[in-house]
């Protein structure tokens, strides 16, 4: 693919901000053998069923004007709600998230909040293309809401297109770009260190980003997908302080901890942005990794007290107002 006029594209692929090793070299056969004879591998998925967790609809399509919430669904899909406005990020309703429906990593938990029990919403945003964070069959269902605006970066919007998406409801953006919402709103997509691609041949020929919505009163950053990079300095100098930051801490291990931070590292990533409060995503949803399904949680808990970072933990589907809180809702499955 060619044709994207950005300091981040060499002509045929997008780049990260610095050198990044996606796998480390003798990775596949490790994770082959970590899957099939790790005699903990029964570990990374809970003993018993998630849930069931309900989001409560009439709090949520009760928008106030002047305060800030969250709602964790799952995985990397909120419903941030900041100041009248309302947004959904990485919208995945699916219950595998894979190339093929029958097989792939599968939800520990069904979604608490039904597609159709969705407030209205003032935009979506998609981090980047990965199965589990650009879900085909949601976006084809929230598809039928001619007037739900969409957020990504570069070259994206050919997936959301091809899902449905009509592509003057769709915003491009490179990092840093900014766009102006009205009301004293900007939503901005800044940097990240990850990568692309939904098939084998199709890696870096979309770009990947981090998010900031900003109003008048309040600022959040979305973080996605990345591993640690001095970017998160920059970032948080241009934007910060954040009211809240939400960053991953799952699905790392150490032969791609290039592209993935786990609690340690997104921890200090929070510091770098200069976060008042933090939400980890990217958790408890799916088996993605070589490790227990609560050890980042744990290990969270853990660093932000040492670290001094307070912390906002609510359950899956769990609406709550941007102030430090912990649920230590998962302690009931371990």
């Amino acid at each position: 693919m060619t044709g994207f006029k950005s300091p981040n594209f060499n002509g045929k692929i997008f780049l990260n901000p610095l050198p990044t090793v996606v796998t480390k070299q003798g990775a596949f056969l490790k994770i082959l053998r970590e899957n099939f004879l790790d005699k903990k591998k029964h570990l990374r998925e809970p003993k018993k069923p998630l849930g069931p967790f309900n989001a409560r609809p009439g709090i949520l399509n009760n928008l106030p004007s002047d305060t800030l919430r969250v709602t964790w669904l799952g995985h990397s899909t909120l419903i941030f709600e900041i100041d009248g406005k309302r947004f959904l990020t990485d919208p995945v309703w699916s219950n595998v998230v894979s190339p093929f429906s029958f097989i792939g990593p599968k939800r520990f938990f069904a979604p608490p909040l039904k597609l159709d029990e969705l407030p209205s919403l003032d935009g979506i945003i998609i981090s980047h293309d990965h199965y589990d964070h650009l879900d085909e069959k949601t976006i084809r269902i929230l598809s039928k809401n001619k007037d739900l605006r969409y957020f990504c970066a570069l070259g994206v919007s050919k997936w959301l297109t091809a899902f449905g998406i009509s592509r003057d409801k769709i915003h491009e953006f490179d990092w840093w770009d900014e766009l102006d919402l009205g009301d004293g709103f900007k939503i901005a997509a800044t940097p990240a260190r990850h990568f692309s691609g939904r098939w084998i041949g199709d890696r870096f020929k979309t770009l990947w980003a981090s998010w900031v919505i900003k109003s008048s009163r309040h600022t959040i950053y979305f973080g996605a997908d990345s591993g640690l990079f001095p970017g998160f300095t920059e970032i948080g100098k241009k934007y910060g302080p954040f009211d809240l930051t939400a960053l991953e801490i799952g699905a790392a291990h150490e032969d791609w901890e290039d592209i993935h931070m786990g609690p340690h590292k997104a921890t200090q990533a929070h510091l770098m942005l200069q976060g008042k409060l933090m939400v980890p995503i990217h958790w408890a949803t799916f088996n993605l990794a070589m490790h227990p399904w609560e050890e980042p949680i744990e290990e969270l808990l853990i660093c932000a007290k040492e670290k001094g970072i307070k912390l906002l933990l609510p359950e899956p589907g769990e609406t709550v107002e941007v102030q430090e809180y912990e649920n230590l809702w998962w302690k009931k499955y371990e």
